[in-house]
């Protein structure tokens, strides 16, 4: 996505001191009760936010968090976040459980310049995820100026990401720069030799991606769940893994473009097979592409992580998403934590290496390799949007500002 074509201005090209600023972050975080398991969310955000709080200004965060429902709110508050904020930003956070009217005017008014304001989850209200234009207006009203920096939300047409900006002149912060910087880099022009590794569960979530990245990629490398929709569509057996029928037709398709441009499309040619889900089942590991009647797939073989290893270690640029299997059971997460671990050797060798969705970000941090990647893209949904080249919802309302 082109940021001169969207004509997005950028925080450090606005005077914004002494302003009342309404932030949109991401801080969509992983928790256990009221701990916080992963701050790299917030911790992304903080360049953004010390701009503003040096700028003397009072800075209003806006974010959402899970997919709270009327009954169960108290686990899904950003409340926890307070303690972890004020830590960070080393000022005052104060908290509002309101999003409009006097409550949180009240909080906002209390708060000084240089100092922070937290909303309570936005999707506790309706209006967000209706993109209601009533709520927006009370969002808007709260400040004097927007800023995007919730890269991970820039695909949704909600009333924090698009609505705002109707009624407040906005620009993008520091980590929406970055990751669009990385993004535009592996879409232009990447060092050769480029390597896109694609897994998760569907295939459906990334035929976009594929048909994108086989404009520009060198080798493509399948693993995880998506794999057996694949060797489905070869006509190899898969036993009981999982496999979207609806789409074996898109994946016939895939490997046979792939064929066709001489693009080197590797499937896993092996796997770590169980007769059921659970994490003390009995495991063995095919013999070849084949997965035995009555077994399903959970995770790469050693022949895969071997050839995909190798793949990496000769690889320039490298884009990865979507863990190589049921990582979350740590049985089956020997594939992703190597690969994870071949990509840092990567890294340290001088690839760029580019790592994108929630999943495959939870296995660097498992491997304990997330700060050995060249860039790890906040974004999901976005990151996978941006790379089927379409435009993002979130960046489009900004641009189309007067």
């Amino acid at each position: 996505m082109d940021k001169q074509a969207l004509k997005l201005k950028r925080i450090q090209d606005v005077d914004l001191e002494n302003k009342k600023v309404l932030v949109r972050v991401d801080y969509n975080v992983p928790m256990e009760g009221t701990k916080v398991m992963d701050k790299t969310r917030i911790q992304e955000t903080l360049p953004t936010l010390r701009h503003l709080l040096d700028a003397n200004c009072k800075t209003i965060l806006l974010s959402h968090r899970g997919r709270p429902t009327t009954k169960a709110r108290d686990q899904f508050s950003l409340k926890p976040l307070l303690p972890i904020l004020k830590d960070i930003l080393g000022v005052p956070v104060h908290f509002s459980e309101d999003f409009m009217g006097s409550s949180v005017q009240s909080v906002i008014d209390k708060a000084k310049p240089g100092e922070a304001v937290l909303l309570e989850n936005l999707r506790f209200h309706p209006g967000e995820e209706k993109n209601d234009n009533t709520f927006a207006k009370s969002l808007a009203q709260l400040g004097e100026y927007f800023i995007q920096d919730a890269f991970g939300t820039l695909h949704r047409a909600h009333a924090s990401t698009v609505g705002v900006p109707r009624y407040l002149p906005g620009a993008i912060g520091y980590l929406v720069q970055k990751e669009l910087k990385f993004l535009d880099r592996v879409l232009g022009n990447p060092e050769r030799p480029f390597l896109a590794i694609l897994g998760g569960a569907k295939v459906s979530d990334k035929i976009g991606v594929i048909h994108r990245l086989m404009d520009r990629v060198d080798t493509l490398l399948i693993g995880g769940g998506m794999a057996y929709t694949f060797l489905a569509a070869q006509g190899v057996s898969v036993g009981k893994s999982l496999v979207e029928k609806n789409k074996i037709s898109d994946a016939e398709k895939i490997i046979e473009e792939a064929y066709n441009r001489s693009l080197e499309l590797l499937v896993s040619p092996d796997h770590l097979m169980v007769k059921e889900i659970k994490p003390d089942a009995e495991m063995v590991v095919s013999q070849a592409m084949a997965v035995q009647e009555g077994w399903i797939g959970v995770d790469i073989g050693l022949h895969t992580l071997e050839l995909f290893t190798e793949k990496i270690a000769e690889a320039k640029t490298i884009f990865w998403n979507g863990p190589m299997g049921i990582f979350e059971i740590p049985a089956f997460a020997q594939g992703s934590l190597e690969l994870a671990k071949a990509m840092a050797k990567a890294t340290e060798e001088g690839a760029m290496t580019i790592v994108g969705g929630g999943d495959t970000l939870a296995v660097l941090a498992k491997a304990g390799v997330s700060k050995k990647m060249t860039h790890c893209s906040t974004g999901g949904g976005a990151t996978l949007e941006l790379m089927e080249g379409k435009t993002l919802p979130g960046l489009l309302a900004l641009s189309q500002q007067e």
